[in-house]
């Protein structure tokens, strides 16, 4: 009976009922550590029969630090249960929706299209619509797909000269995580205003293609009905929604760190690429793949930069200490604006195993010669829910890093102008 009460409430948080916006009144979220494989055996099987609890990372291996939110009426079976296992766990949120109440401004400064609050994702388009107007000559719009609720997925492109070499730039995978979407908006606008001449090169001497929204029904769903959803909005059955895109890619598909249960958080798909948004961001970089070098997916939380691989028993790339270079300037830039500090290096091997991500397979199967996720801030205070007055300050260190980053690598030889 409790297992059924868990999934009915999962599809009324998850399914088609909408309306009335889902509330996190005094739920908390917590940091556990499995330290055996029986804490990770509970915690692996509450993530895939939820009973009223939600995670913010999926439990994988032994070591890893998992934050859990925890309902009210789940309180004492949580202290019970990590009693039990001698489990530590440590209280980072004690009222999730104070988060979400607190994370955009109570009114908007400015009319038009800004970076003091999150915008949605036709707020977004209308912009672009006018930035094209502006910079026709150097910007244009390009529709790549729909979503699975027939909405538009665009690009737009950058282009100053013929011959650059390629950025592909996509954010907000993971709908949630609108963090991504605003830093990826704020340095479009940089490169078009910034008189910083190392901007200014990353503007004249690279083409962008830049995906704003990959997740666009995901995105729509958590500004109308619950703000902690994370994946797409496939309807897999009467109960289960979405697919976790960025577990969907080809190219070591469940090979760790990702889940065949349509309910889980990171359900991979019924099959490599089975996501019609998935299949879309492959065609147009398939499509433009011989004009990109550079492959940068934006996700949220946890202050990291991640290079390919993410699926157990990864090796790494050929291009691992070339990355590692780079990242080491890219870090250093990053934590002189505001010191926040980075960490570098595989999925895999210092955040957790994941296997079907984007830049996985951008450079995995599709040689994409520099793949790289950076994961934004914070390190859990208030995770996916970073407040809007944090947008810039995020953004700005972001492109330090951008800039030191292809600095380094253009020393190193990866972004050769094409004839």
């Amino acid at each position: 009976m409790r297992v059924w009460c868990g999934l009915l409430l999962l599809a009324i948080a998850g399914g088609s009922v909408t309306g009335e916006k889902v509330r996190f009144d005094n739920y908390r979220v917590y940091e556990v550590n499995p330290s055996n494989a029986e804490q990770l055996q509970v915690l692996q099987y509450l993530e895939q029969v939820p009973d009223g609890y939600s995670f913010w990372e999926m439990p994988v291996q032994v070591g890893m630090n998992v934050r859990m939110v925890v309902p009210p009426h789940k309180f004492s079976d949580f202290e019970e249960m990590t009693a039990r296992l001698g489990m530590d766990s440590t209280l980072k949120v004690e009222n999730l929706q104070k988060l979400v109440d607190n994370e955009r401004p109570q009114r908007r400064k400015r009319e038009g299209f800004g970076w003091e609050d999150y915008y949605t994702m036709e707020e977004m388009y209308a912009w672009f619509d006018e930035l094209v107007v502006q910079y026709s000559d150097i910007l244009r719009i390009e529709s790549y797909g729909q979503s699975y609720e027939g909405r538009d997925m665009k690009a737009i492109i950058l282009s100053k000269k013929a011959g650059n070499p390629g950025i592909f730039l996509e954010s907000n995978i993971h709908a949630r995580e609108w963090i991504t979407s605003a830093t990826a908006t704020w340095i479009l606008n940089q490169l078009l205003t910034s008189t910083d001449p190392a901007v200014q090169d990353l503007a004249d001497n690279y083409d962008w293609y830049i995906l704003p929204v990959v997740n666009p029904d995901g995105l729509a769903y958590t500004k109308d009905t619950n703000r902690m959803w994370r994946k797409n909005r496939t309807k897999h059955n009467v109960l289960c929604y979405g697919t976790d895109m960025n577990r969907n890619f080809p190219g070591h598909w469940m090979e760790g760190g990702a889940s065949t249960n349509p309910c889980s958080d990171v359900y991979a798909g019924p099959s490599a690429g089975s996501e019609v948004e998935t299949q879309n961001v492959m065609n147009y970089l398939i499509q433009n793949k011989d004009k990109i070098d550079f492959y940068l997916s934006f996700h949220s939380y946890g202050q990291y930069m991640l290079f390919p691989f993410g699926h157990e028993g990864a090796d790494y790339s050929d291009n691992y200490y070339d990355w590692m270079e780079m990242a080491e300037s890219a870090a250093v830039a990053l934590f002189r604006r505001n010191q926040m500090a980075y960490q570098l290096g595989t999925t895999a091997n210092i955040l957790y195993v994941a296997s079907g991500s984007s830049p996985d397979w951008a450079h995995g199967v599709e040689g994409i010669p520099i793949a790289i996720t950076y994961e934004f801030r914070d390190t859990g205070s208030h995770g996916f829910i970073l407040p809007a007055e944090q947008i810039i300050p995020n953004a700005e260190e972001v492109l330090d890093s951008l800039v030191a980053f292809m600095g380094k690598g253009k020393e190193l030889g990866y972004f050769p102008r094409r004839a």
